[in-house]
């Protein structure tokens, strides 16, 4: 009996030529088809970002790469951290040389696996002096520009960096697919809470100063509460400029929708595996936290094993005082004039029932009523409607009848029930509306962020050159593939 055939691994090479002047230089390049007529379980491809020699089927060996894995093969590669396309302007402000062959991110992306290389630049620089990497004339040219040691040291912490984030990603995947709630602080991530607020400015530069302290990632969050579409434009205004401005500072910008803004903040905190939340300190007087609650107490009790740092900058909430809202009218006055009329028809309706139904199945005509002007109209409307709801009721259907006077004390409780639930039924509806009409809203600026950046792409794949156009395939492979970063030529 024969023993199982091994995985199977092919190096393939070709010459072709290349003409310049009248001098023709034969190129050693691999040779695609030939790895493609073996059909190996596993090839080994080296340097991603090679440009291909003239008369190749394609111009970048990354794009062999993706003919392999559609054929079924798999591809263990390698690849210099300097090649990748999102690092290159980096890479050129650190040492001053525009690398011309990148590889994009999604080859990478897309690997099953990544294995980092990682070199002391003191080792790699003996390596170019025994002239392992490049003969000797190059290496000496090497070393004393693009492979100066300051910028080995710049391009190993470039590597170090992108696989972290790679491992970041997996680790908070892997916490997803297992329901953990906790935080897993493998790595600080901050998170500062902005609001209409003009110290909210203030807030974000000292958050700036924390991440760049700690080297941690950092995100800035505004939570969008149903009071957001109530503020002036001023406040809304100074929202948007205060999410650009921590954009410009190198943050995560990202908005919110829900009724409390503790409880959004603390869930998506933990969503993120954030280490640290910011918040400004509270300036409203303490009376007011204790009559309608603040939010830094919430978030302090229910953190957890998040730390919260309460420091000077914004106030501790983005609603309007209660005082303010009391005071500021939000419907038209003919929206409580719908309200008159929607208790009158309810009356109506509950008097054509009135010798069918008992008087309490009346209620439920009026709760209907109220519903339907909270729908509609909001919070003011159908307050006035649950008023004059119960006023009705007692007038119409409560014995003595005509009068507001009340023969059986117990429909006094009557009346408080259905005034309490009328007002809740009636705040629950707006609440509900309100936060429809913000989903379709961030719906819609979602649709002109995706239509603007659709636009941008287009417009600068039009300006750049070709080199610069080239599509990954972006074609799913269930193949292995392997990638690995290296500091400098590590081959």
């Amino acid at each position: 009996m024969a023993a199982p055939r091994p995985n199977r691994c092919c190096t393939a090479w070709r010459c072709s030529r290349h003409a310049g002047s009248n001098i023709a230089a034969r190129l050693r390049e691999f040779d695609l088809d030939a790895a493609l007529a073996r059909h190996p379980t596993l090839i080994l491809v080296d340097e991603l970002a090679h440009t291909n020699a003239p008369g190749s089927r394609h111009t970048k060996r990354w794009q062999d790469v993706e003919e392999l894995l559609a054929a079924g093969i798999q591809v263990y590669t390698t690849v210099n951290v300097q090649h990748m396309e999102s690092l290159n302007d980096v890479v050129a402000q650190i040492t001053g040389v525009v690398v011309r062959e990148t590889a994009p991110d999604s080859i990478v992306e897309q690997a099953d696996e990544v294995e980092l290389i990682d070199l002391p630049p003191e080792d790699l620089l003996q390596r170019l002096r025994e002239g392992k990497v490049y003969v000797p004339q190059q290496a000496e040219h090497a070393i004393r520009n693009f492979f100066r040691k300051g910028n080995l040291i710049a391009l190993r912490e470039l590597a170090l960096r992108r696989t972290a984030e790679r491992v970041d990603a997996q680790m908070q995947t892997y916490m997803h697919e297992h329901a953990i709630p906790t935080t897993w602080p493998a790595a600080e991530r901050l998170l500062v809470c902005v609001g209409p607020s003009p110290l909210s400015a203030r807030l974000v530069r000292r958050a700036r100063r924390m991440a760049a302290s700690l080297h941690a990632e950092w995100l800035s969050v505004y939570v969008e509460t149903p009071a957001h579409a109530r503020l002036p434009d001023a406040d809304k205004d100074r929202v948007i400029q205060t999410l650009r401005l921590a954009e410009q500072l190198g943050a995560e910008t990202v908005t919110l929708s829900g009724h409390s803004v503790s409880e959004e903040i603390l869930n998506y905190a933990r969503e993120r595996n954030v280490s640290k939340i910011i918040l400004g300190k509270p300036t409203k007087p303490r009376w007011r936290e204790r009559l309608f609650g603040s939010i830094v107490d919430t978030m302090v009790r229910r953190s957890g094993e998040i730390d919260v740092y309460v420091i000077t900058g914004d106030g501790d909430d983005t609603r309007p005082s209660p005082a303010t809202r009391a005071l500021k009218r939000t419907s038209p006055w003919s929206a409580y004039g719908w309200a008159v009329v929607a208790v009158t028809v309810c009356t109506l309706l509950a008097r054509l029932l009135w010798l069918t139904f008992e008087p309490s199945n009346l209620i439920m005509v009026y709760l209907l009523g109220v519903v339907f002007v909270a729908m509609r109209f909001g919070r003011g409307p159908s307050i006035l409607a649950s008023i004059l709801s119960v006023a009705a009721f007692d007038f119409f259907f409560v014995s003595p009848y005509l009068t507001f006077a009340v023969s059986d004390t117990q429909y006094l409780v009557t009346f408080g029930v259905m005034r309490l639930t009328a007002l809740v039924i009636s705040n629950l509806t707006v609440r509900i509306r309100q936060q429809a009409e913000a989903a379709s809203a961030n719906g819609a600026w979602s649709r002109c962020i995706r239509w603007g950046a659709s636009w941008s792409a287009r417009a600068a794949s039009t300006a750049l050159p070709p080199r610069r156009r080239a599509r990954c395939g972006g074609e799913q492979s269930s193949c292995r593939v392997k990638a690995c970063l290296k500091v400098g030529q590590l081959s």
